[in-house]
């Protein structure tokens, strides 16, 4: 397979190497027979030839393992008598964890050019790190602040006293209002935070507005994805904990506060005041209504409606969600009803 069909086209992505396996090896915090040895790039099992590292950890593409010609293979335990002679094996207790360390030496993120594009427009107020980096088009409000070696991407909007910490990645076209951003924050293109909760009463003349008087609080090493959008709070704050993680296209609502390494999945939704604790998974087209209480680690599943406080550990599916096993038992008892009323 050429290097044009291989991982990390350099058109697009930084290139480092050639390293070498001890190095790679100390990263790994594992050994290697032949540290000299030098590995020029990743692939996959089946396109990485010798000068390539690669990986394993599904065993399902345990066969492709067999007929690899990478150069060398991050393996778990299980799997280190399995590589083909001449296989160079790091073995390390987590494969997957260890490609993303190596993925990142062959590959590092672009790193950040300080300076402000002619183009951006800047408020007088607004506090500029000089490390900072703001790209063609952007708008940066009054008595905004963004911190030492955050980059703002183009186009982006940067509301009025929003301030962003330390080494963050604002991409192009987002918007940020009425929010407070830690360091190290990754919100993708045209994310939309800050703005407006669905917040109104309701009366028999129509709609009044509720002013939403709340923020957006967004802990340390968080990430937010493309199209995102995620509601201010209306008394108090909306916060995403540090190290939550949430795809594409999912709608936050006002008041939701998401615990510390939290993963919210592509379109899901969750509505106002609802409390998600640390570690909880959501599968994408999840919906949850409002004041809702999920506890730590639990687990919702794929177009799940949950409708009901999940306990901490749970694991929850269907619409009205409810615990897994009971799930596929009616799942189960439904499809015999199905076969049995077949006519032969």
């Amino acid at each position: 397979m050429s290097d044009e069909s291989k991982p990390g086209d350099a058109r697009f992505f930084t290139r480092t190497g050639p390293h070498g396996l001890g190095e790679i090896a100390a990263l790994l915090g594992c050994e290697t027979d032949t540290p000299q040895r030098l590995i020029h790039g990743v692939a996959p099992l089946a396109a990485a030839g010798p000068q390539d590292v690669s990986f394993l950890d599904n065993r399902r593409y345990a066969a492709q393992l067999a007929a690899t010609r990478a150069g060398a293979v991050i393996l778990h335990p299980d799997f280190a008598d399995k590589a083909p002679q001449g296989c160079a094996v790091l073995v390390v207790p987590e494969p997957y964890v260890g490609w993303a360390k190596v993925l990142a030496l062959f590959h590092p993120s672009p790193a950040v050019v300080p300076g402000i594009h002619p183009s951006a427009m800047i408020d007088p107020a607004a506090i500029i790190d000089p490390t900072a980096a703001i790209e063609a088009g952007a708008v940066i409000g009054a008595r905004a602040e963004i911190g030492a070696g955050t980059s703002i991407g183009p186009l982006a909007c940067i509301g009025d006293g929003v301030v962003i910490g330390r080494d963050c990645r604002i991409h192009a076209q987002t918007t940020i209002s009425h929010a407070r951003l830690g360091d190290r924050v990754t919100i993708y293109p045209g994310a939309r935070i800050g703005q407006d909760g669905f917040g109104f009463a309701i009366s028999r003349t129509g709609f009044t507005p509720v002013p939403q008087l709340g923020r957006v609080l967004i802990g340390d090493g968080a990430e937010i994805g493309a199209n995102t959008t995620i509601d201010r709070g209306s008394a108090q704050d909306t916060v995403i904990g540090p190290g939550a993680h949430i795809d594409n296209l999912v709608q936050i609502g006002h008041n939701v506060k998401v615990g510390a390494n939290a993963v919210i999945v592509a379109q899901a939704g969750i509505s106002g005041s609802t409390e998600i604790g640390p570690g909880v998974m959501i599968a994408a087209q999840a919906g949850l209504t409002g004041h809702l209480h999920i506890g730590a680690g639990a687990r919702v599943g794929a177009q799940a409606g949950v409708m009901q406080d999940v306990p901490a550990g749970e694991e929850v599916l269907g619409s009205p969600a409810q615990k897994s096993k009971a799930f596929f038992r009616e799942v189960l008892t439904l499809r015999k009803l199905a076969q049995g009323g077949r006519k032969g």
